[in-house]
């Protein structure tokens, strides 16, 4: 059997694994959330947030769907409340600071603040084999700017509790740092990133200008940048590197009001944003999500980069 073949045959045990998971209920002991819990997922009016956002509610909490178009939004709310599941809609731009703005102060008065956001807004340009950076500009700033603006805006928001509030990032493996294939060629620049001393915002924030910068000199493919959805991959190495800043800015708050946060990495997914072309379904893909979402024992598990209900390396 081809290396390719073998790969194939594991993914499949993994998710035939993932679906006898699914099956088994989560016990009172483990269930540390309630109907008046508030979920928050961006971006979710179709694919996988719209199926985090179902699953969510199927585990008995009130969830919010986002969607930057109105109409889109509540037909998809509509659809959920046909299924008899607590969901409740207000339109987000997160490229938008005055819409992000008028959200959290609707979420202010609607509810109080929030217990879980889950960042899956996000955009991809290129399908297939293409890697095209035409639309590098949208895609940074939605991926990793208007990710990061959310997450600074909806911190002061989260609610105190014994289980500490939780944010996760839905990210890519094509955003890793020592993956096999698709790493950031500039050894010194990912020394930086991963050691937790060089780690800060100007750093991150400096690769993306270097990046956003060489895309307009059209020099970029000499600036060892991922090779695959070069755009993309940029972005989410950026988001990924800014959760685990997030995570140590993080880690000094006291017990009652502790944040956790994470990334995982919903796989290829057969969604619009890719071209329909992934290898599995969006139930699926949003099932690692709402698992780290829900983990009792989040302590154990912040600032930590999942895929198929595993630990994986940033």
């Amino acid at each position: 059997m081809t290396r390719s073949g073998r790969a194939k045959e594991r993914r499949e045990k993994r998710l035939q694994e993932m679906a006898q998971l699914r099956k088994v209920p989560y016990t009172d002991a483990q269930r540390w959330w309630c109907m008046e819990t508030v979920a928050v997922v961006t971006g979710s009016n179709r694919g996988i947030g719209y199926e985090i956002v179902r699953q969510l509610a199927l585990h008995g909490m009130t969830v919010v769907l986002t969607s930057r178009d109105i109409t889109k939004g509540q037909e998809a709310v509509e659809a959920l409340h046909q299924e008899g599941l607590i969901v409740a809609f207000h339109q987000l731009d997160i490229l938008n600071d005055a819409s992000i703005k008028i959200f959290a102060e609707w979420m202010v008065n609607t509810y109080g603040g929030l217990d879980i956001l889950v960042n899956n807004a996000g955009v991809n340009f290129n399908i297939g084999s293409e890697n095209s950076v035409e639309f590098t500009d949208n895609v940074i700033a939605t991926n990793y700017f208007g990710t990061k603006q959310m997450i600074e805006t909806m911190i002061p928001l989260m609610k105190p509790s014994a289980s500490g509030a939780r944010i996760l990032n839905v990210s890519s493996r094509l955003g890793r740092l020592n993956g096999r294939r698709n790493r950031l060629g500039d050894i010194t620049l990912r020394q930086q990133l991963a050691e937790e001393e060089h780690l800060c915002e100007e750093l991150i924030d400096g690769m993306v200008a270097k990046f956003l910068e060489q895309v307009r000199n059209n020099n970029w493919t000499e600036g060892g940048w991922p090779q695959m959805f070069t755009d993309y991959s940029v972005s989410k190495l950026a988001l990924n590197a800014y959760t685990r800043l997030v995570a140590k800015k993080l880690s000094a708050r006291p017990d009652g009001n502790k944040i956790y946060i994470n990334c995982y990495c919903p796989g290829w997914v057969k969604t619009a944003m890719t071209g329909w072309q992934g290898n599995i379904s969006a139930e699926e893909g949003a099932d690692t999500g709402v698992w780290v979402a829900l983990l009792p024992a989040q302590p154990e598990t912040a600032s930590k980069f999942f895929a198929e209900r595993r630990e994986i390396s940033f």
